[in-house]
């Protein structure tokens, strides 16, 4: 069981890598949506720890060409799921994460603002495993006793806030199966 800190907005029984990037939420901001994301480094690669280095701006750009063209561009997400399931966080869910960009959900746009970013490691052309859908299960239903405003209608792919730009989580990622485990346990 996930239970996230009623003060400080971070997790207990996770992982903790903070991240510099982030700011604080625009004052009476409310959060009220769930982003999916998928990320893979190097791309179609698991396991490699390349994705705690982008978020924390460590990113070893010689290691891999790919690095140079993502390394000056900050970014974070409050949460990532890997391939087994292990759950790290990097941003306070109280703060503004920098995962979604140019976005809008629902007429509402820069979804920063007032959503939680959760990347799942995995990229669009793979299936995500069941131990991920388990922990973005029970992330999900902390991330609900947190803000009430979350519900099945409140969760989006980074594809629905920013479509033509961002394509993940992509084809492989089983909404009906995340949308069933969110109903088990009540959210």
């Amino acid at each position: 069981m996930i239970l996230i800190d009623s003060h400080t907005g971070w997790a207990q029984g996770v992982r903790l890598i903070p991240s510099p990037n982030y700011n604080r939420r625009p004052q009476g901001a409310q959060v009220d949506l769930l982003v999916i994301h998928c990320i893979s480094l190097p791309p179609g690669q698991y396991g490699e720890g390349y994705i705690e280095k982008l978020f924390t701006n460590q990113l070893p750009i010689e290691e891999h060409p790919y690095f140079a063209t993502i390394a000056d561009n900050p970014v974070s997400a409050h949460f990532l799921i890997d391939r087994l399931g292990g759950i790290t966080q990097f941003v306070s869910i109280y703060d503004r994460a920098w995962h979604a960009g140019v976005s809008s959900f629902d007429g509402q746009s820069d979804c920063n603002n007032y959503s939680i970013g959760i990347e799942l490691e995995g990229c669009v052309s793979d299936s995500f495993k069941f131990e991920q859908y388990q922990a973005l299960q029970s992330l999900s239903k902390a991330l609900k006793g947190c803000f009430p405003a979350l519900n099945c209608g409140r969760i989006a792919g980074h594809s629905d806030i920013a479509p033509g730009r961002k394509d993940d989580p992509g084809p492989f990622f089983d909404w009906q199966q995340f949308r069933t485990l969110l109903k088990d346990v009540g959210f």
